[in-house]
Formats: C-alpha cells, structure tokens, sequence
C-alpha cells in the first residue's frame, strides 16, 4: 500500500494546480485490478498492488507470465476481439480468470489502448445487486424517455435527470452541474435527502476543476469514487518496462484520484462520489454530479445505466437550450431580419445601420452603440467619447476573433475603462471589414450583481511539514455571498450568434451590392465606348453633306447674286453661318471623343513655363483689352499630356478674359497645397497632399443654380451672340483631359463678383 500522495516532480502549489500530472497517477483505487501489458505478445508488463487479494498472485509472479497464463481460452478470445472493436461498444467483458489452485474466478473486465503502445485491462468482481438484465435495462429507460418527450425546458430536464439517476444509484444528492463560459459552474438541478443543505443555486468557481481534469471529463463519460478515504494501489514497477514512464490512465475507470480533489470531497463530508459527464458539441457542458455520505460501490450495471443516462441528456441539451427563452429569441430573430433587409435596399449600409437606432440597440440589448467607418465615428445611446472609443478599437483590432471580440467585463481586462464603467462594462465589437477601419460595436453598463457561491471561492494557503505553500480546498459550502462590480449583465449565446449573423448578412450584402456595382460599370464603360466610337463614326460623316451645304450656298450667291433678291441673299448668308456653327460643333463633338481613344503622352511639365507658353498666344489674341495676370513664381513639375494640359488652361484663361465686363480684368493662376481662407468647398485633396491649381477671375461669375451643369456638353449660359458665341463645349473638355490625367475639377462662383475653378493632374496614388 502506497499513500495517497502519488508521485509527482513538484511539490502542489498555488502555481501549479492546472499542470498537475492526474493523467499517470502511477496508483489505482482498490476495489479493482490493473494490468498493462504488451499487444504483441500479451506479456503482463504492470500490474497493480493488491492482485494477491484479487486473484491470489503476488504481483512479481503475474509479471512473469502473459495474460494466455492466468485467462480461459473462451476469455483470451473476448479481449482479442475487443481489441478488434470499439471499446465503447463491447466494455465491459465477462472473463474468467484461473487462480494458482487452477480455481476460476469470474470478473468483469475493460481493455482499451494507452498512449505509446500499450494495453490496459481492469478487472472487478461482479456483484449481485443487480442482474445483467436486458429486459430491466429497457424498463428502466423507457419510463425516463417517455418523461423527457414531455419536457420541453432544459431546467425541466436537469430536474427530471437529477431525480431518475438518484433512483437508479440511491445516493444521498444528486446534482446537474453547469459549466460557465469562464470555467465556473452552478448547481441548476437537485434532488437529496431531505435533511442535507441544499447547493441549487450555488456557484462553484473554476479552480474547483482544473482545466486537465475537465478534460478527463470529457474523455471519459463516468467517473466513480466507492471510498473517498481510500487507501491507493501502486503500480508495480513504478515504471512501465517499455516506455521507462509511467503509463497514461487517462480512459482508466480504476485511476487513483488527485490528494487535492480528495480533500476537496472531504472537506464536503462525502463518502462516495461519481460523477456523469454530460457533453454539448463533443465539449464538456456540465455534470451529473451524485454524492453519497458514506462508501457506497455501484456495479457495473448502475454505472452502464446511468452512462447511458448521461449520454441521453446529451443528444437532449440542444434542443432544450434552443427552448430557452424561445420568445426572446423569435423576437431578435425577427429584429435581425427586419435589419438586414433595411440595410439590403439602402445604398450605404453605415448609413443605413444608423437609421434606425432603436433596432440597432435592440438586438443585442444594449444601452449604446457606436459605428465606425474609417475616420467616422456615429454614436448612438449612452457611449464613451469618440476619443475614448477610437483608442478601444486600436486596443481591441488585435484581439478579434473571427472578427469578434466580446466581454462582460471590460475594465478588468481595459483599465482605461473604469473611467467610463457607468457606459461600458459589457462590449461587443464585430469588425464587418479587414481592409478598412469598419466596426459595430455595442455597451452595456456596470451592474452591481450578488453571486451565491459554495463557500468562500478562493482557496487558502497552508504550510505542508517540507515548508512547502500548497493550496487547501475551501472547509465549508456553505452559502457564501459576493458582490461583483465592474461587469454588465452577461451577453446571452443567441445574442452573439445573433450578431454573428448579422455580419455575415452585412458582408453578403456588400459583396453583392460590389458585384452588382462592377456589373454596371462594365455596362457603362460598354456603352461609353459604343457612344464614343458613334459620335466619332457620326460627326466624321456629317462634316461631308454639311460642307457640300456651305458650298453650294456659296455658289449660289456667286453665280446667282444679281438675280436675288435681298430677302434671299439674307437666307443665303444665315444658312453659310449654320453650317459653319454646325461644323464648329461637330469639331468640338469630334475632338471630345478623341480624347476617350487617345493614349495620353504623360511627360515632366514645367508648370511655370506651360503657362507662360499659354499666356504668350493669348496676350496676341487678346492686346484690346486691360488684363491683369498673376501667377506664382515657382509652380511644380508633374507628369501629364503637355498639349492636353496646356488646353485646359487655354480654356479656363480665355473663359476667364471673355466672360469678364469689368474695365480692368484681373485673373490669377496659382497652386495649393492645403485649403485657402477663401476657398468655400471642402475636397479630399486638400488632406491627400496633391496639388491643386486654380485659375480665378473677377468676371460676371455663374448663378449657384447653374453650378451642376456647366460642364455639361454644348451648355451655354447666355445667347448665341453674346460674349463672342462658342460651341459650349470648352468646359466639357477640360472636364475630360483633366479627368484622363487621374484629376478632378470643381468650381466656386459668386454672380457678378467671379468665378475659381479648382483642377489637378493626379489622383491619390499618381503623386
């Protein structure tokens, strides 16, 4: 006999509870037999140390033989076909064992595979508390079964289970344990004996389980301590002859349990104990925890039923949990929906999102909310700062998961939030976009909360006789009272998949609204070509019939002269002027659609000099009037079309000399790196460092109506006649060649005081 205290490296300190070894106790409990043995030959490599009790070998004896020594025939041929088979399906195997009289002794047996190789078969004796009985099996789980058809509430089904595994075990309580989403569990099911204290209600925090134990939980689907106070079995040798470890008993039904969690159960005056693992998406859900104030062995076939029971209450948590607040969860499903369909026929889903505040709030019943997009920032309800939010998201980006980052207690995991608990205790962050700055996010306040544990949660140091610190498991379950600050209520699981939901209907949208935005633009650029190359086609055969129409009126007032009258040679004349209007206009209309198919032949310009070029042709043209000019000394070379360019300027200098009744005319070309005191318009390229030029004027200026369509092809403002005609085309072009080169163009005009047009030759990465 071995102590309890089975062999680990390191001493069980405050530091190391999570990484104790529970899995290779290298010690049994004793109300059964272990062998570890090799599948090659079946050579009994360990076997555990009470086998002279059991089977009446001493243990160096059996480690000289093989298992074909000491089983029947009929036996051998049992666990050879389990080995074959899946453990689950055929555990546990009646086996008959031959004692050294040559004696055969019946037990119950489990085999299953060990890490690195190796084969582990438990033996128990059978017991006559209950036969193996299939048709009582059957009449034991079919009144449960029909009782659970009945119920359709998960808290109605823990109930049900708590009672029907406590009929089927007889143990003093019986509990259906909860694990939260931080580890810790609460007791929501109960059935006892009547004297005992009851734990429904009570939280259990999550070192009472550590995380490797869990995980037993999981692997294993019943766990059963007869005798807390048990006195362990080694195994002998201490390490397996193959390996020079000790062996994994992680699927052992016999492993010896860790000292912590036997004081633990002390401390809880229990004498037996088991435990049923009940288990959501293959992850560890909860416990069907049973309790027993004294020893207390169940057979193998109590322990296969309420297995069986555990496995049945497992297919039934979905569907009971799915019936939890089954309102609340039609009305957000229909929240959501009624959401992303405002969101589907609106052109900007920020926008859209922002709308309708209420919604917004509603599905995930938040207090505030905020929506992000890039540099903007929309609040909604009670939020932080913009500020304060701005720097939650730099903190908060690194930590999304499936972009998704949640919390109830923000400021335990953000200081800076206790500045703003009131606000924002509960967050919910979901990132709709990777390539841009575009968020939802929501908040929920601080809500003072009251948990009722069993007894005080945190676990007390003591001084073991080496003076080492270790951790002691709380004495008493009593109810113990907590008063929790800095948390909001907790985000429900429907909610978040909720908002989940939510993002990938935002981002199908978005994607959609992105195909059906390139559809169309591949339509428009279809048609624009077609169009360019029919006005081309279009103009080129008009010039033809349009010029023998000006010849032929031409002859006629040649050849015809004297015989026509005055009225006659009058239309004779307008006609000449149509036909050369018309001509002008097809030429504009002729040079507009070359610039769609010209290639543009983008060199250094020296800004300085284009212009003086510029101005040189126009003083020639222009030396009746009185113009002042000014431009900047130093303008900057940039790559553009040096004839392309030096029309634009043609067109805006000369519409600033002509539409200018002032004595004196004063225009004035220069350059911007940043928004001017004067300048009325706000535009992106003040912020993006490009340069814009401007070209402003004292001239008649334009009417505000007639702002939006000015570059508008053959628009004119004024008669035919006034201010030396034109075609109404000279705008358009500019509009066209600075639009080739990657630029963009605006105006600012005040009637009777002048008019500004601001130009560029870039766009944002043409610099």
């Amino acid at each position: 006999m071995i102590s309890l205290n089975y062999i680990f490296d390191e001493p069980i300190t405050l530091t190391n509870c999570d990484l104790e070894p529970i899995h290779i106790p290298n010690a049994i409990q004793p109300h059964g037999v272990l062998f570890v043995f090799n599948e090659e030959n079946w050579q009994i490599l360990q076997v555990s140390d009470n086998t002279e009790s059991f089977l009446g070998y001493a243990p160096d004896d059996l480690l000289t033989k093989s298992l074909n020594d000491i089983f029947e025939p009929e036996s051998q041929h049992a666990i050879a076909s389990c080995l074959a088979e899946d453990f689950d399906a055929v555990n546990p195997l009646t086996l008959n064992l031959l004692n050294p009289q040559n004696e055969t002794i019946l037990f119950y047996g489990i085999v299953h595979r060990a890490p690195d190789n190796l084969l582990i078969l438990e033996l128990e004796n059978p017991t006559a508390d209950r036969p193996d009985d299939f048709f009582q099996f059957y009449q034991l789980t079919r009144h449960t079964l029909t009782k659970i058809q009945g119920i359709s509430d998960l808290r109605g089904l823990c109930q049900l289970m708590a009672e029907e595994v406590r009929k089927i075990i007889d143990f003093d309580r019986v509990m259906v344990y909860r694990f939260a989403r931080d580890g810790s569990g609460e007791v929501i099911a109960e059935n006892k004996r009547s004297d005992l204290t009851s734990y429904l209600g009570l939280r259990f925090p999550d070192t009472d389980i550590p995380k490797q134990a869990k995980e037993l939980y999981r692997l294993n689907k019943l766990r059963l301590i007869p005798n807390i106070n048990y006195q362990s079995e080694a195994l002998i040798p201490t390490h397996c002859p193959l390996t020079n470890a000790s062996p994994d008993l992680s699927f052992s039904v016999l492993r010896s349990v860790s000292p912590i969690h036997i004081e633990y159960l002390q401390n809880m005056n229990i004498g037996a104990s088991m435990s049923i693992s009940l288990l959501k998406n293959n992850q560890l859900w909860g416990l069907i925890a049973c309790h027993h104030n004294t020893p207390k062995y169940l057979p193998y076939q109590s322990r296969t039923l309420c297995e069986f029971m555990g496995k049945i209450m497992s297919l039934e948590l979905s569907n009971k949990e799915d019936n939890e607040n089954l309102d609340d969860k039609i009305r957000l499903k229909t929240l959501q929906s009624d959401f992303v369909e405002s969101i589907y026929h609106a052109d900007d889903f920020v926008d859209a999102v922002g709308r309708d505040r209420e919604r917004l709030l509603s599905l995930v019943n938040a207090t505030g909310a905020a929506i992000i997009s890039n540099d903007l920032v929309m609040l909604f309800g009670k939020t932080p700062s913009e500020n304060e939010i701005n720097q939650l998201i730099d903190w908060v980006v690194p930590l999304l998961q499936n972009n998704l980052y949640y919390t109830d207690s923000l400021p335990k995991v953000y200081p800076p939030a206790v500045e703003f608990k009131d606000l924002a205790c509960g967050l919910i962050v979901v990132s709709i976009t990777k390539m841009q700055r575009n968020f939802i996010v929501w908040f929920r306040p601080e809500v003072i909360q009251t948990v009722n544990w069993g007894g005080n949660p945190s676990k007390k140091e003591t001084m073991d006789e080496e003076g080492n610190i270790r951790m002691s498991p709380r004495k008493s379950f009593e109810k113990w009272q907590e008063i929790v600050k800095l948390k909001s209520l907790p985000w429900q699981p429907n909610e978040i998949e909720g908002i989940v939901e939510l993002r990938s209907s935002i981002v199908g949208i978005i994607l959609k609204k992105a195909d059906e935005l390139a559809s169309i633009n591949e339509q428009l650029q279809r048609s624009n070509n077609e169009l360019d190359a029919f006005a081309y086609i279009a103009s080129h055969d008009l010039k033809e019939p349009l010029r023998g129409i000006h010849n032929y009126a031409s002859f006629l007032l040649a050849d015809y002269h004297d015989k026509l009258d005055i009225d006659g040679v009058n239309k004779l004349n307008t006609l000449m002027e149509l036909t050369t209007r018309m001509e002008n206009l097809i030429n504009a209309l002729l040079h507009f659609s070359r610039l769609s198919r010209t290639d543009l032949n983008r060199n250094n310009l020296d800004i300085n000099k284009l212009v003086n070029n510029v101005l040189d042709v126009i003083k020639i043209n222009q030396s009746d009037f009185q113009i002042d000019i000014k431009i900047p000394e130093k303008m900057p070379i940039i790559k553009g079309d040096r004839v392309l360019s030096e029309e634009i300027f043609v067109n805006l200098i000369s519409n600033a000399i002509k539409y200018n009744d002032q004595p004196e005319k004063r225009i004035e070309i220069g350059l911007l790196m940043e928004k001017p005191d004067w300048a009325l318009i706000e535009d992106p390229c003040f912020q993006q460092n490009i340069p814009v030029f401007y070209v402003k004027d004292n001239g008649i200026g334009i009417r505000e109506k007639h702002l939006d369509t000015i570059f508008r092809i053959f628009k004119r403002l004024h008669a035919q006649n006034k201010y030396g005609g034109g075609t109404g085309a000279g705008l358009t072009i500019v509009k066209k060649i600075v639009e080739r080169h990657g630029g963009q163009i605006w105006v600012e005009s005040k009637y009777q005081e002048g008019t500004t047009f601001y130009f560029t030759l870039s766009g944002p990465n043409e610099k």
